[in-house]
């Protein structure tokens, strides 16, 4: 009996030894299966983010006439998300999720960079240009500040005038002054010579006209919305332009032919910054209907016409306007300075 309650007490201790080693590995075993719960429904967390649909962002901005509408998408689908630089890139999504069981803390990050679908759309919009207002700068088809000059047979049809200068810097026109005192004719000219020194009105008469002129250059300069800027670096050989605005931060060249195509009512500016050159022998033709009294040529350096071309339009020139031989003027010179002729036909348009 004694030795069966010896062999009893060492099966219990047996079996309280093998309690005691099971128990910590029942425990570690537990613990690792919450933390690999943890781990997988991080895992999942992230997948889940990266496979959720890109939600739509719509950014317009519009500069200068040009309006573009840009569409993004971003994704956002965490416990802590983080969205930066959703412009016309997108930036990255920063998706973090954690979990904490039983003491154990597992945090799994993920950082997912999206490069969704994005749709560009760009318009050019021009505003429809009015005519310059030129008010009474208007009634004349050559107007300067400080004179009109001409060598050879040269050939006016409309007025001519300068102010604040005097008459006596109107030359090579043979000037007779008429009874009135109030104007001058010429034999070059088919209409009246007006300066600032004839008898009134004639006086407050030019200093209006030519403030209307100047006012005349300043509203052409104002324009916004051009059609076209920086047009072939200046360079417009050959173009068939639309109407509208077209803008040149520099000097504009034109060596060989252009064509001006549009209605009779449509309008043409061109705003440039520097100087206008047109080579010889080039035309700026009209189709369509356009008319020379609906274009503008808004020039702050010197505009210079080479040897028998032909141009249409209005000069507002900030400047000085040089015709050299032969070249053909339908439209305005309107000089801030002064306006040199040499056997040229200039004629003012209808109105």
């Amino acid at each position: 009996m004694k030795n069966f309650f010896k062999d009893m007490i060492a099966v219990l201790l047996g079996i309280l030894l093998i309690f005691a080693i099971l128990i910590p590995v029942i425990f570690h075993y537990a613990s690792s299966k919450t933390t690999s719960t943890a781990i997988t429904t991080t895992t999942t967390g992230i997948m889940k983010a990266m496979s959720t649909p890109l939600a739509t962002n719509t950014t317009t901005s519009t500069s200068a006439g040009t309006t573009t509408v840009i569409t993004n998408g971003s994704t956002a689908t965490t416990s802590t998300t983080k969205t930066t630089g959703i412009t016309t890139t997108i930036g990255s999504t920063e998706t973090t999720t954690t979990a904490t069981t039983g003491g154990t803390t597992t945090t799994t990050a993920a950082t997912v960079t999206t490069t969704p679908t994005s749709t560009t759309t760009t318009t050019t919009t021009s505003a429809v240009q009015a005519a310059v207002p030129l008010g009474s700068a208007g009634n004349f088809v050559i107007l300067a500040k400080s004179g009109i000059s001409t060598t050879g047979t040269t050939s006016i049809t409309g007025d001519i005038g300068v102010s604040p200068i005097k008459e006596s810097a109107i030359t090579g026109f043979g000037l007779i002054k008429d009874a009135s005192n109030q104007f001058s004719t010429s034999s070059l000219v088919t209409g009246k010579v007006y300066a600032s020194d004839d008898a009134v009105p004639t006086p407050a008469n030019m200093t209006t006209a030519v403030s209307d002129m100047e006012t005349a250059y300043t509203n052409a300069a104002g324009r916004t919305l051009p059609t076209a800027t920086e047009l072939g670096a200046g360079n417009i050989a050959g173009m068939t332009l639309a109407p509208g605005l077209y803008k040149w931060g520099t000097g504009v060249t034109i060596p060989t032919d252009v064509i001006l195509s549009g209605g009779a009512n449509d309008v043409w500016i061109f705003q440039i910054g520097q100087t206008l050159t047109v080579g010889n022998g080039v035309h700026i033709n009209l189709s369509g209907g356009a008319q020379a009294k609906n274009i503008f040529w808004q020039v702050a350096g010197q505009t210079t016409f080479g040897t028998t071309c032909v141009f249409n339009g209005n000069i507002l020139d900030q400047t000085a306007i040089v015709l050299n031989t032969g070249a053909t003027l339908n439209g305005r010179a309107l000089a801030q300075t002064a306006v040199t002729l040499n056997a040229n036909s200039v004629v003012k348009p209808a109105p």
